[in-house]
This record gives C-alpha cells, structure tokens and sequence, in this order.
C-alpha cells in the first residue's frame, strides 16, 4: 500500500457525511449502566420470582421478607396480588404463561386469572422471554375493551382559550374519544377547561375532558362538572421517589376514592424511566419498576393506568431494547385487566421513522388508547412540551390506517366541516363568557380562531383581566350545569344538551367501568359492554362496513371511473 493509497488523516466518505446529516443523530443514545438503573430490561440486578404464602397473607416475594417489604412491597403483595392465585401461577414457567398470553387460543379470561396470581419479578420474566412481535400479537388479545381509541391534546402556549375551543372541537370531530389540557399560568385553568369542554362537546357529543394540573384544583374542577375524567395522578416504582413527591400508594388510593364518589373517571399516570430520571431507581430495570408501578394501579382500584414511558420517553430511547420495553409494559397493563392509554404523547426523536416505529407496537394491535395524547394543536403550542404526532401528521395518520387496516381513532374531514365546527365552537364559548359575565369574545377573535393554526395567528387576549375572571370563576362556584345554562341562553341547545348527556353520566356511575368511553349516542363502551373478544384470525375487532368504509376516505383520492375527479 503506498502513502497515496492511505486515506487521508480525519478525512470521511461522502456516504459518512450523508448518515452524520441524518435527523437520527440528533438523538441522545447512552450505553446501560445497571448500577443505576439505567437499564430498559434484564438487568442482573433485578430480583428473582418468588413468593410464600402463610395463613392467606404473603410473607415472602421476590426474595424479600415481609419484615424488609418497602411500602410498595407491602402494597403490590396485600391489595394487588390474588393470594388464592398465586402460588398455583408462580408454579408455571415464565416462558409457559408466555406462550398462553400470546395462543390466541387460550381465553383472555384464563390469562387474567394467572397474571392476578404474578409478582412483579415474574411479570417481568414473562413479558422477557416476549419479543416485540410477540407483545403485539399479545397485546390484541389482552387489551380490555374491543375497539381502540384514541386521546388529543388541545393547549395553547397563550392558554388562549379561544384557540383550545376551535382546536378541541375539531380534534372530537376528527374522531377523538377524550381530550386533555394543561396549563403554562396554572390560574388560567378554570377559562381553559370550560374552553375545552364547550368544544368538545361542540365537535361531537359524549367526548369527554380533563386539565392536567396539581392534585387539589384538578379533583375540584372535576366535582364541579367543568371537566369529566383525570389521568395526571402520578405513581413511582421505588419507594425514594414516592416520598420525594409526598405521597404513598395509600394517598394516591384515597385520591383515586375521591374522584370515583363522584363519578370521575380516572386513571393513574407512570412511566419507564422515571425513576431513573429522578435519581432513585434503587438498581433496578426500568421495565421492572414499572410494573411495580402497574401494580399498584390494580391495588388502588383505579380503572386504568396512562404508560408508555409518558414524559419519560428520551430516557428508554436512549438505551437499548427501550421501546421494546415500552411495548412490553403497555403489555403488563392490558394483563393485569387495566385500561391502557399507551401513551405515544412525548416528542423523542428527530428522526420521522423512530418516531413511527416508537407507535407501531401500540397501533398495529390497538389498545385502548393508542395516543395519550396526539397532539390537536402544533407542538409549538403543546405545553405538554410537544407529542409525537401533531395536526401537521393527520393526513400520514389517516392514510397508515387505510394502507395497514388498523383502526387508530382518526377520521379524514373535509376543510369546510373543520371551519365550520370551529367556527361554531368559539360562537359557543363567546355565548358562554357572555353568559356567565367572563371577559368578552370579540368577532375579529371568532374569525381568526377558525382559520387559525396556532396561537400566532389569534389576537391577544387581556391576560391580567382572563385571570381575574379565572379566579372569579373558582370563587363564585361555577360548575358545569351553568355552562349548560350559558350555552342555552345562548342559543347552543345541541350543545347544552351534549354537556348535560356528559354530566348525568357522573349519577349512573358506568364511566367507572374500565376502559369506559363515551360513542356519539352518549352510551358508554367498556370492557363491560365492549369486551375484547379476539381468538384468532377472523375474531375480534377488525375495522369493517360504515366504519371501514370511513377510513378509505382521504385529502385526494381519485375517482376510479374519472381519474381527473377528487372523491370527497
């Protein structure tokens, strides 16, 4: 080789240039450190399965006496754990409850009753043994209810109002089944949530909606009817950060308490990696401390549990087999009978195909709800700190249902339905201000929310007087049957009427029922009422007639007897 044919000192190929230009490596990747925690799955440091009962009370799990048990220990073995199941559950190979999970053959009710018997240690080793394939094709037979949903969320980086209410009504009539909010000034939250409650119920009847935000004033917008469910009620997989937030799973089950007398549906909130993300992940998988997280949720009682690493995302996308441990504890979730909102809600990746690879485990299968939440205003605007998917991405979304068959909840509308229920929506909102003596909509806010794409394209609102009238709105009492008299006042009956429907849901309880959703003739679907029934190829949910039929329609589809003709 002579001098000449050396390549020259720090020199790269054109082809290197082009892969170091790609999006993906703008990514974060880290390699794992088990010591820490930092380790998405089969870490050496987590614990082996096990389990001893004595006198109907677990006294040994997973290697740990009851006497060492932490809180979450003695939680998951008292209130999570089926003792008259357990040890006949534990008895069987991982691998063998593996292979019943997926044999679309061995009933979901069969699988349920061996997975009430498991622990933590050997959820775990199940959902191991699993590759991504094999989640998924588990997943379709576990899901609770039959037909897959999905979440929007509708936020404004202004907390505008204006622009929540126009977005919130086209994400319900884009085909949206809930609809969340959070906040940038906490104490616009009462203003927004009305927002988001009159568009929602604008866009189509029986969509139901929260607002994110600390404990106390979610819980009391909700007794007030101004939002109808919550999912922001956070649990943690070690006992550390648990303290750290000044909880236990006995507050957050008397929490969970509060908003079922009430007839709030709620859900818990956990994510993988989000221990190791606050600094006390004691050692452990991050998969495994979710499923401790998971199983909490069933011991709480609560009807469902919003995972899919949440928030948390960048930290299993940065290790290996993360996603796929994503995947998996959505997986837990569905086997320990929960509702499961998969989440798919956290921006993580530059790179467009990461970005869909991260949802195909939870879109090809369906779960309850796929997204939580697709963003319905741009990420500039998401103060959820941006989804993986936003508006600019419907049409992608709309045509991967069509091309695979998959239901993901979406709908193609047609422009003029979109101005036209945004329209309405914030004529709605401005009747209710009106009505309830809030600072005033005006007509050049009603024209620029319509065609509006983000908050940059809405007036300003006067923040110091919204404020005022949000703190007015807690003080004087204002609860969702004055919306209801607002909007009939002022001229919305359809509307009142879809919130009222919405509010007498709260006396007959049923949205209690796991994986309760509202369809448009406000009866609720459930695991109860719309149980999953797949067992094989030609079983279960499968997208067909008015609805299959819906989902062939996009922006430009060309007639086949006159290929120079869009079908609408």
């Amino acid at each position: 080789m002579t001098s000449t044919d050396r390549p020259a000192q720090n020199r790269h190929s054109r082809r290197t240039e082009i892969l170091e230009a790609r999006p993906v490596q703008l990514d974060g990747f880290v390699e794992e450190w088990p010591e820490v925690g930092m380790i998405a799955m089969e870490s050496p440091y987590d614990p082996e399965p096990s389990v001893r009962v004595e006198d109907g009370v677990i006294v040994e799990m997973d290697g740990r006496e009851r006497a060492d048990f932490d809180f979450l220990d003695q939680f998951i073995a008292d209130y999570a754990i089926d003792v008259s199941a357990a040890e006949e559950a534990m008895a069987l190979d991982a691998q063998e409850i593996a292979a019943r999970v997926v044999d679309p053959r061995v009933p979901r009710q069969d699988i349920l009753h061996l997975t009430r018997g498991l622990t933590p240690a050997k959820l775990l080793d199940v959902v191991e043994s699993m590759n991504v394939v094999e989640i998924m094709m588990a997943m379709q037979k576990m899901r609770a209810r039959r037909t897959p949903a999905n979440q929007a969320h509708s936020t404004s980086a202004r907390d505008n109002p204006v622009q929540v209410a126009a977005d919130a009504a086209e994400a319900a009539l884009r085909g949206f089944a809930e609809l969340e909010t959070t906040l940038g000034i906490v104490r616009y939250a009462p203003l927004v949530a009305i927002a988001l409650q009159v568009g929602g119920q604008t866009g189509r009847g029986g969509v139901i909606t929260q607002c994110a935000l600390e404990e106390a004033t979610e819980l009391e917008l909700g007794m007030r009817g101004i939002t109808a469910y919550a999912e922001t009620i956070s649990v943690y997989g070690t006992e550390s950060v648990f303290v750290d937030g000044d909880d236990t799973p006995w507050s957050k089950a008397f929490l969970a308490s509060a908003y079922a007398s009430r007839g709030i549906k709620m859900r818990f909130t956990s994510g993988t990696g989000s221990e190791v993300q606050m600094g006390n992940a004691e050692g452990k998988s991050m998969l495994y401390l979710e499923i401790r997280c998971i199983q909490v949720a069933k011991g709480a009682g609560v009807q469902g549990l919003q995972n899919g690493s949440i928030s948390c995302i960048g930290v299993p996308g940065a290790v290996p087999s993360g996603i796929r441990a994503v995947a998996a504890e959505n997986l837990v979730a569905s086997m320990l009978d929960l509702e499961c909102a998969s989440g798919n809600d956290q921006s993580f990746s530059h790179s467009p195909m990461r970005r869909t690879a991260r949802t195909m485990p939870q879109l090809l299968p369906g779960t309850d709800f796929v997204v939580s939440g697709f963003s319905g205003v741009p990420n500039a605007d998401n103060m959820f700190a941006g989804s993986n998917w936003d508006p600019e991405d419907y049409d992608d979304w709309n045509t991967i249902q069509r091309d695979l068959k998959v239901d993901g909840g979406l709908r193609h509308v047609a422009e003029k339905e979109v101005l036209a229920v945004r329209g309405k929506a914030i004529r709605a909102l401005q009747a209710v201000f009106a009505g309830l003596d809030l600072p005033p909509i005006t007509d050049e806010e009603v024209d620029a929310g319509i065609y509006a794409h983000g908050s940059e394209d809405l007036p300003e609102r006067d923040v110091l007087e919204d404020l005022k009238a949000a703190k007015g709105v807690m003080d004087r009492g204002i609860t969702g049957l004055d919306l209801v008299a607002a909007l009939e006042k002022g001229g919305f009956r359809d509307v009142a009427e879809n919130l009222l429907n919405v509010l007498r849901q709260r006396v007959s309880g049923d949205l209690l029922q796991t994986s309760a959703i509202l369809d448009g003739d406000f009866s609720v679907r459930s695991a109860i009422n719309d149980a999953n029934d797949y067992a094989g190829p030609g079983t279960g949910y499968r997208p067909s007639g008015e609805r299959w039929e819906e989902m062939k329609r996009l922006r430009h589809v060309l007639s086949a007897s006159n290929p120079e003709q869009e079908v609408e």
